[in-house]
């Protein structure tokens, strides 16, 4: 029998999933059906479980609806009662729904395949909203020498790096109080949707730093741009996007799939 796994999002037509998770079940010659669903905004949960009651397995969550999934999990993984946030829903044995984060060790796992300094580093983290909280765990896990977080509203960096300070050396402040050079800057606001970019300082880029932005694009986004400008290597976050769809996959299926050759299809389609 074909297992049913799907997407949530509003709106979701965009979304890649279902083409990397089909290229996933290639690798393996496993059955499965992958799909996007569009659950209205204020129906997620009952979503679910329409999805459950067809013989859904698993699903990947993106936005609105995160913070909805972590709300709607029977169980939760340590990661995503840190994050807040839940990106992957899996069906147990036993009827209930577990609840995890893939969004964080897809990006590192994404950095590490682009040779991005982390331990020892200092790293800039752009952004204070799910996205960004997602993702500090498992970046202070690789043990840099500081992290800070900038964010426009400079309140919200202070709180989210208080809420990381017992995992490792955290700061955070608005725009204007980024102090120094930093070997990695991640690039998690949404300035890039919009064409635009953060107010950065212009020596913000150690030698060798490397700039990521979590969104991609046929085109480098304003943020990549501006750093190639000055010096930086520069990846987007179409890597992350695979990285955390192989993770998801692992908890499904326990098994791990390959995600070089997935980057070079979908780089290849774009």
């Amino acid at each position: 029998m074909t297992d049913r796994y799907c997407v949530f999002g509003h709106p979701v037509g965009h979304s890649r999933s279902p083409r990397i998770h089909a290229a996933f079940a290639e690798q393996f010659g496993d059955d499965i059906a992958y799909e996007a669903i569009e659950a209205p905004v204020d129906g997620f949960a009952e979503a679910w479980r329409d999805f459950l009651a067809h013989g859904g397995k698993g699903a990947n969550v993106t936005v609105p609806f995160k913070e909805d999934a972590f709300r709607l999990a029977d169980v939760l993984s340590p990661r995503a009662q840190r994050a807040g946030a839940v990106n992957t829903l899996v069906l147990g044995k036993q009827g209930d729904t577990y609840g995890d984060t893939t969004d964080g060790v897809g990006l590192v796992r994404d950095l590490q395949a682009h040779a991005a300094p982390l331990e020892g580093a200092r790293i800039l983290v752009l952004g204070a909203g799910g996205a960004v909280r997602g993702v500090i765990e498992p970046l202070l896990a690789a043990q840099p020498a500081v992290l800070m977080i900038a964010n426009r509203t400079s309140g919200k960096a202070h709180q989210l790096a208080a809420d990381f300070a017992d995992l490792g050396e955290t700061t955070g402040g608005g725009f204007d109080e980024i102090v120094g050079t930093f070997d990695l800057v991640v690039n998690g606001t949404s300035a890039s949707l919009g064409g635009d970019l953060p107010p950065l300082p212009d020596d913000l880029f150690a030698d060798a730093a490397l700039a990521y932005d979590m969104m991609y694009g046929v085109e480098p986004t304003v943020f990549l741009r501006w750093a190639a400008e000055r010096g930086a290597r520069t990846v987007d976050g179409l890597g992350m996007l695979i990285e955390q769809a192989a993770e998801s996959y692992f908890l499904w299926r326990n098994r791990r799939p390959e995600t070089a050759p997935i980057r070079e299809l979908l780089r290849g389609e774009m």
